[in-house]
């Protein structure tokens, strides 16, 4: 059986305490690649949205080390929008996080660890090894949530293939289940 190695790109590393996306309060990204690559090498993965796009599945032991940064919206919530970028040269967005101070994120039932072929990478000049597969994103899943979309405007910026878009065609019912999703949860703001 094939060996594959992985390395941490650049962009994975924007996932800290202070991005208001999952992160983990105790292992490094290092750590986080070689628990990823042998959950990799041992099969506990599925296909991504696309070929050359892997989603690897921690278990909830790990899950422990992961910060959900997820809340569920209620009347309760106090929204708040912004006009942001993920980096230079993609198009601005509207980012929607929650305020509420007094709230915590929802326990993460489990993780997923976004994977992408050097070949998928190169598309965009957006590998940052020569490694054969690069850890791109971490996802905390919520307890109460079996699958967690990709957002909208990312699928926008991938099927519209734009600048920080990976070509990709998604389904009706992607973009239904996607619009569905993020308009019942939000981000916390850090």
């Amino acid at each position: 059986m094939e060996k594959h190695r992985i390395a941490v790109n650049d962009f994975v590393r924007r996932q800290t305490k202070s991005s208001g996306k999952t992160y983990s309060r105790d292992l490094s990204f290092e750590e986080i690649v070689d628990y990823v690559e042998l959950r990799f090498n041992n099969g506990f993965f599925r296909k991504g949205y696309r070929d050359g796009v892997v989603i690897v599945e921690g278990t909830y032991a790990i899950a422990k080390h992961f910060i959900c940064p997820y809340v569920k919206i209620d009347k309760n919530t106090i929204l708040k929008a912004e006009w942001v970028t993920r980096r230079k040269g993609e198009e601005p967005y509207i980012q929607i996080r929650a305020m509420n101070p007094e709230v915590s994120g929802l326990k993460a039932k489990k993780i997923e660890f976004i994977l992408y072929r050097h070949d998928v990478l190169k598309e965009n000049n957006e590998n940052t090894t020569d490694t054969e597969w690069e850890l791109v994103s971490i996802h905390a899943i919520p307890e109460g949530v079996d699958k967690l979309p990709i957002g909208p405007v990312t699928m926008m910026r991938n099927q519209l293939q734009l600048p920080g878009g990976t070509a990709a065609h998604y389904s009706s019912d992607d973009w239904a289940e996607s619009v569905r999703f993020w308009h019942q949860y939000a981000s916390l703001e850090p």
